[in-house]
């Protein structure tokens, strides 16, 4: 088994505001990840602002989490870099969780993802896993207890590994809802105990919304959040739409084997990760991967 030695993350070197996640291991084999922007101080402090205050349930244990950010395809530049910080800086003050995050394909080794409890795939596209060791052990990671959680572009990596589609839900069929609009969204069930963020409210969000092909169905999950179609401006988009049922989710939970997994298609930018509701559904969703926040997550 390959040995990691701690080394910083190329993460932490491009956002020095993450340089407190930790260890990270690093290898060259595929190559230097793309890199990300330098948020400016001016949305950190917005992200910070918008932060929860505390963990919606006390960790049953200590938890930590696993960020791994690599594109292969389109590069979501401040997207990433801001749920990056988000999520670190959720995790610090909520005490919910500790987080490291990296780009580095050696973090997805057995012995390594052993440490974790949750992994999140933040804006990963086109996601090529240098060996089957590291794909078994994602699959495994999950299906043996523990949790996955899925930032937008997470639906644009497994075109090719039909497993690891089914894992997360769903995949990228095109985004007719640009991230120039805003666009509005319903609550699925609004008493459902992860669309607590939203006050039993739909609401509105400048984001770039994306339609699923197959492996999508609700016929394994419980879908939470959907764009709605009732909305003049949301409803009036045509061109690119390819969905002739009107089933457009933009979140959902669902199980897998002994795991938990979390997707939610918000996330193309910076902006969605300075909206409080958005980063207190995303601690929730987190939590309930982790295994520490309870959710029903059968099929209606």
């Amino acid at each position: 088994m390959k040995s990691f030695r701690a080394l910083p993350c190329f993460a932490l070197t491009v956002l020095g505001a993450l340089s407190t996640l930790g260890p990270i291991a690093s290898s060259r084999a595929q190559g230097a990840p793309k890199p990300l922007p330098t948020l400016p101080p001016a949305a950190i402090e917005k992200i910070e602002a918008a932060l929860p205050a505390k963990a919606t349930v006390a960790p049953r244990q200590a938890r930590r989490v696993l960020i791994f950010w690599r594109c292969e395809g389109f590069v979501h530049g401040d997207g990433i870099a801001a749920a990056n910080h988000a999520l670190a800086a959720m995790g610090r003050k909520t005490g919910a969780f500790t987080a490291d995050a990296s780009a580095d394909y050696a973090v997805l080794e057995p012995a390594n993802l052993a440490r974790y409890d949750v992994v999140v795939l933040n804006n990963t596209t086109q996601l090529k896993f240098p060996d089957a060791v590291k794909k078994q052990a994602l699959l495994d990671f999950v299906r043996q207890g523990k949790g996955l959680v899925g930032i937008h572009a997470a639906t644009d990596s497994f075109y090719d590994w039909p497993e690891a589609a089914a894992l997360v839900g769903g995949l990228f069929d095109g985004h007719p809802w640009g991230g120039g609009g805003t666009w509005a969204f319903k609550l699925d069930e609004p008493d459902h105990v992860l669309n607590r963020a939203w006050n039993g409210q739909g609401f509105k969000l400048q984001d770039e919304i994306y339609q699923f092909k197959e492996p999508y169905t609700r016929a394994d999950r419980r879908v939470l959040l959907s764009l709605d179609l009732a909305d003049p401006v949301t409803g009036a988009v045509k061109s690119g739409v390819k969905r002739t049922d009107g089933d457009f989710a933009v979140a959902w939970i669902k199980t897998h084997g002994q795991g938990r997994v979390f997707y939610c298609s918000l996330g193309h930018a910076a902006n969605v990760f300075q909206d409080a509701p958005v980063l207190r559904f995303y601690l929730d969703g987190l939590q309930y991967a982790a295994g520490d926040l309870e959710a029903d997550a059968r099929p209606r």
